[in-house]
């Protein structure tokens, strides 16, 4: 009599900027050519900033993330994922970039991480290029610059008693793990995102540290992705229904290195698309970029897996979308997504575009307003309705996406023949849509779930159930997958090249 052996079950927690969810990702027919991964969400909960007063009368609000219910989330989640799984083959955790939780001498978390939207790095880039020139800082870290890098958050916070009494800094999805297992580390592609992470040697840049009044003591062990982080401690394992050891893996602990493992790619001439609350457009590299050039034109150079570096910039993303929803249901207007999006695809294109990388879209509000503002003062008619805003933000997201491809093309010196988005934004077919005809290229859409995908990938690898490099990887991710592809309209690149002209020389009018 034979028996069949149990399907190996990962569970990828994944937590994003607006939510979290935990995904039990098992790994069909391992071992052979036709090995795949089948994803099945067992919980989703809520993530979003919370505002709290800070001490006197006028010491204003500052936002947090309540990391507490975020972990409440990943227990429930973990729970329910042992039991669909039976007996999970392990744990990965990825989120977004840059936030940290403080620890103190007995490894107790000194309040609620802050949020990156929060207020406090105003004019804190400016007070670091003091001491340590951008161009040099880029030189070595390889990193854009975007007021919430952790570096800038922790420069902001020097003189609080909170950084005076913390003895560690561990990012989200490490102060997690270290919370599943005990272990302290940092994991090596959300590290990259911190600005304390040297891009060529992938070492911590403890001289910069050192020169900008930063505790290096604070920085934890670097560990790569695909490496077992530890067991979860047995206690906490019984309480989650598991009775025997249950390892976690790290993984591309920063949910876009994460995403980019799983894009269904065959060799290297892609760009991507990771489209979510934010968008991280770029391309896959052997090598950092560190030119001038590339300094100039915000690029960045964070950690992938594998050796490999993700060139890419940031756009502002759905947050744009999602928060105009937000303020449109608090002012008791109708506001479900299908229906906006379906009016806005009947909407003229192109007749106002605005940048969505303005700092004005940056804080939580009234982006409705602020989008308003931004076509006044560059010379546009301003949207009159909610499908015009709706139309706007996603054509102002396609014009951005065609910039960012073409600029890291060309910075990299790499050739773009098709276009991968992942991540939520691949159900909005509209914006997919727009973004084959902004950019001139096909665009191949899937899979939703690209971190937690890429999670499960690298976890499987580093269990021995798979086993090759990203190019195998990538294939057994993409089996099973429904992809869809988009091609560009050949007719549509002069109207998206009048409308980059015009919003460039609306910038350049501004500027003066």
């Amino acid at each position: 009599m034979t028996t069949t052996p149990p399907v190996p079950a990962f569970a990828a927690v994944d937590l994003g900027a607006s939510s979290g969810r935990v995904i039990v990702g098992r790994v069909l027919d391992a071992g052979t050519d036709g090995a795949r991964v089948d994803l099945h969400e067992v919980t989703r909960f809520g993530n979003g900033p919370v505002g709290v007063p800070r001490g006197g009368p006028d010491g204003g609000t500052r936002l947090h993330w309540d990391v507490l219910a975020l972990w409440r989330g990943v227990l429930d989640g973990l729970r329910a994922a042992n039991r669909e799984a039976g007996a999970l083959a392990g744990v990965g955790v990825d989120s977004w970039a840059v936030d940290h939780g403080l620890l103190d001498a007995d490894g107790a978390l000194l309040g609620n991480p802050v949020h990156y939207r929060d207020a406090r790095t105003a004019g804190v880039p400016e007070r670091v290029f003091a001491t340590v020139p951008a161009a040099e800082l880029y030189a070595r870290t390889g990193l854009q610059v975007q007021p919430f890098n952790t570096v800038f958050q922790l420069v902001a916070a020097q003189g609080e008693a909170q950084l005076a009494a913390a003895r560690r800094l561990l990012l989200v999805p490490d102060l997690l793990g270290a919370w599943l297992t005990g272990e302290q580390v940092a994991e090596v592609t959300n590290a990259s995102t911190t600005g304390l992470l040297d891009a060529s040697t992938r070492t911590w840049a403890t001289d910069l540290a050192v020169r900008l009044g930063v505790d290096t003591a604070l920085l934890p062990p670097l560990r790569d992705p695909g490496r077992l982080l530890g067991h979860v401690r047995p206690d906490l394992a019984a309480d989650l229904g598991h009775h025997t050891p249950l390892p976690v893996w790290t993984v591309g602990s920063h949910d876009t290195a994460s995403a980019v493992v799983a894009v269904p790619a065959q060799g290297e001439d892609f760009a991507y698309v990771s489209c979510g609350t934010w968008s991280l457009v770029g391309l896959e590299l052997p090598a950092p970029v560190l030119s001038e050039e590339s300094r100039t034109a915000n690029f960045t150079n964070e950690a992938g897996v594998d050796g490999t570096v993700r060139y890419l910039k940031n756009v502002m993303g759905l947050w744009v979308l999602s928060e105009s929803v937000r303020t449109w249901h608090e002012a008791g207007l109708p506001a479900e997504l299908p229906d906006l999006l379906a009016a806005a695809a009947r909407v003229p294109g192109l007749t106002t575009v605005v940048d969505l990388d303005d700092p004005a879209f940056l804080p939580p509000g009234d982006m409705p307003a602020r989008i308003a503002a931004a076509a006044d003062a560059t010379g546009q008619t301003p949207p009159q309705s909610q499908a015009e805003t709706v139309r706007c933000i996603l054509d102002s997201l396609a014009l951005a996406y065609r910039r960012a491809v073409r600029q890291a093309s060309a910075l990299a010196d790499r050739e773009v023949r098709v276009v991968h988005l992942v991540g939520g934004g691949v159900r909005n077919t509209l914006l997919c849509r727009l973004t084959a005809d902004a950019t001139g290229l096909p665009v191949v859409a899937g899979p939703v779930e690209g971190a937690a995908l890429g999670n499960v990938l690298v976890q499987a690898r580093a269990a021995g159930v798979l086993d090759g490099d990203l190019a195998a990887l990538r294939a057994v991710g993409a089996r099973g997958l429904a992809l869809t592809r988009y091609e560009p309209d050949p007719q549509a690149e002069a109207r998206w090249r009048a409308a980059e002209q015009r919003l460039a020389g609306a910038a350049v009018a501004l500027a003066r």
